[in-house]
């Protein structure tokens, strides 16, 4: 079975890395790159505060496959460096919470206070992930198990956004499905680096 970092690995192989290095050959650096996805996510956080949630699931949809292209460009310029990786992630979380406070700011205007709560529960959630990972291969263990990862969390973003246009109950529900799950996999990556640690002893 196809898993997603096979995916991931294909798609850079076929078409992030030629597409990288045209751009490359235009003179933009992978840094340049990782820090324009923040525009891409401002971008989509404004259409999701003003309720265009078809175009800001768009937007991150594009901004999701963008994404791989910073790290194909460093490979194949020879480029890799640790703080390109460390920037990599950095703006990978700001780019999540702008995002996320593009629809609290949607939610807040409307007084729709289910909503405030699930957008904060899901950016919690999705923190505590990502929160988890680092922390642990900060302490030497790789912990990426779970379900809930950022590139669950974006997909899974970009269908509510797309179909919550039309049905914003269904852009709701994704953001419990979110939070839930992103808790979900927080306590599973707590217990995967606990295991770890035990058998280390």
């Amino acid at each position: 079975m196809l898993g997603r970092e096979d995916a991931k690995r294909m798609f850079t192989d076929n078409m992030g890395t030629p597409i990288a290095l045209m751009l490359g050959r235009l003179g933009i650096t992978p840094n340049a790159l990782t820090v324009f996805g923040v525009v891409i996510a401002g971008s989509a956080a404004y259409l999701a505060s003003i309720g265009q949630f078809w175009g800001a699931g768009a937007i991150l949809l594009f901004s999701s496959v963008f994404d791989l292209l910073d790290g194909a460009l460093a490979r194949a310029s020879g480029t890799v460096s640790s703080f390109g990786a460390l920037l990599d992630s950095s703006i990978d979380r700001i780019s999540e919470a702008v995002v996320f406070l593009g629809l609290l700011a949607y939610y807040l205007a409307r007084d729709d206070n289910q909503g405030v709560v699930l957008v904060y529960l899901a950016l919690a959630g999705s923190v505590m992930v990502s929160y988890v990972r680092a922390r642990s291969e900060g302490l030497g263990i790789e912990n990426k198990v779970g379900v809930m990862t950022r590139t669950e969390r974006v997909f899974l973003m970009v269908g509510g956004l797309v179909i919550g246009h039309w049905a914003p109950v269904v852009l709701l529900a994704v953001l419990g499905v979110i939070a839930g799950l992103a808790m979900i996999t927080t306590g599973h990556r707590l217990l995967h680096a606990a295991a770890t640690f035990r058998k280390s002893e």
